[in-house]
């Protein structure tokens, strides 16, 4: 029996009504093997002697994939096509789950990132690894009943330079893939990178210059070839108020880019959604969080509206606390907003969101008496069972309280 993907659901009422839905799309993604090569896995937890950096293995990488498909948080899992063909087609991984499996479909020079490499300083040009038959059934062709074996979704990525020849050829390899990929039944998103290289575009048109490009790009593409969403750098509320008045039905989806601080991440997403994004697709926002787990439980509260940024990352620690963990952060330091698109202008600058002046602090919630211990104060907003909490009527520091008391429950 198919299981309903909990994508195609949100992605229908999206459309149904694109002003009032409040479905937010959460994408992991672990096609960095594509990218980052030996470094793609992230860092090793543990210690080594003479501080030693190693990286963990490409059989610890995708046993992470397979716990954060098994949790049932994200909506979309991101893998490498050799990733894909392990867990999707050979292991069968995503049959009996809700979470839709997708490859990256192409690799651009722009992101090959090897020790020692200058390709990602180089104007981008277009390049494919993958190709569709191999995502849909591991072999070179495949006979119509076997598309439906492996990911029948994809990444396509085009980095614009600003020069007529480059972005050309770019655009024809995207036209190529398109029809290839609608010939094929296969389903894409479109990832539109900044430039790469320096003097493209000055940084107050940075902006308009991206939504231009993606407007003009797809202003052609009739409905069968049209990607089902995009993913993109958000440059800041007004450019995706822009995009998403110009269009509705063209989802809006931001990409994390580097790893930075908890609060960089749970502040994008939540900024993200309050001005018309729909998706958020984080790949080493997630993959360097000390507990990825954890990490992915609060994108998926904030997401859904249930808590804020600010107590999602106290919750955080708490929960780390509670595992054990050392966070790679104290929480002062993991509170500092270090990105410049904050700000409506989405003007570059590095701007930090200090504390309400005269802001009186809520009061610590008081310990219920339960049997489990849970300090909760409100009733059904304990953590000795799954029953889910009434978040809007209760306070920041009770949201906090149950998320860390659940979050100790559930992982020891």
């Amino acid at each position: 029996m198919s299981v309903t993907k909990s994508l195609d659901e949100k992605l229908a009422r999206i459309h149904a009504d694109p002003h009032r839905a409040t479905d937010f799309i959460l994408a992991d993604a672990k096609d960095a093997d594509m990218a980052l090569s030996i470094g793609a896995p992230g860092r090793s937890p543990e210690r080594w002697p003479d501080g030693e950096i190693r990286h963990r293995t490409l059989a610890e990488f995708r046993n992470l994939i397979v716990e954060i498909v098994e949790q049932d948080m994200v909506d979309i899992m991101l893998m490498s096509a050799s990733t894909s063909e392990l867990l999707t087609i050979q292991q069968r991984l995503f049959d009996s789950s809700r979470v839709t499996p997708a490859a990256r479909a192409n690799d651009t020079t722009d992101i090959h990132i090897v020790r020692g490499g200058r390709y990602a300083s180089q104007p981008s040009l277009p390049f494919r690894t993958a190709t569709l038959d191999h995502i849909q059934c591991g072999k070179v062709s495949c006979k119509p009943e076997e598309r439906a074996l492996g990911a029948n979704l994809g990444l396509y990525s085009i980095t614009f330079t600003n020069d007529a020849e480059r972005d050309r050829a770019n655009l024809e390899a995207y036209k190529a893939f398109r029809l290839e990929a609608e010939a094929k039944g296969f389903r894409h998103f479109l990832e539109v990178f900044d430039p790469n290289i320096d003097g493209v575009v000055s940084p107050e048109q940075l902006p308009g210059y991206i939504n231009d490009c993606i407007v003009r790009a797809l202003g052609g593409v009739t409905g069968r070839g049209r990607p089902d969403f995009l993913k993109i750098v958000y440059h800041g509320p007004r450019a995706m108020e822009e995009l998403v008045r110009y269009d509705p039905h063209l989802v809006v989806g931001i990409l994390g880019g580097a790893a930075g601080t908890t609060y960089d991440a749970f502040k994008l997403l939540a900024e993200a959604k309050k001005y018309g994004g729909r998706v958020a697709l984080f790949g080493r926002k997630i993959n360097n969080a000390e507990h990825q787990l954890a990490f992915i439980r609060f994108l998926r509260l904030i997401a859904d509206g249930e808590v804020g940024p600010e107590e999602a990352v106290h919750a955080y620690h708490g929960t780390l606390q509670a595992l054990g963990i050392a966070p790679t952060r104290p929480l002062a330091q993991d509170m500092e907003l270090h990105t410049g698109v904050m700000n409506y202008a989405g003007t570059g600058k590095v701007i930090s969101i200090p504390p309400t002046a005269g802001a009186a602090k809520p009061a610590p919630a008081k310990p219920a008496e339960n049997s489990c211990g849970c300090t909760a104060t409100k009733p059904n907003a304990c953590a000795c069972d799954d029953t889910k909490p009434d978040f809007q009527t209760m306070t920041a520091a009770q949201k906090v309280a149950y998320h860390r008391e659940r979050w100790n429950r559930i992982l020891g």
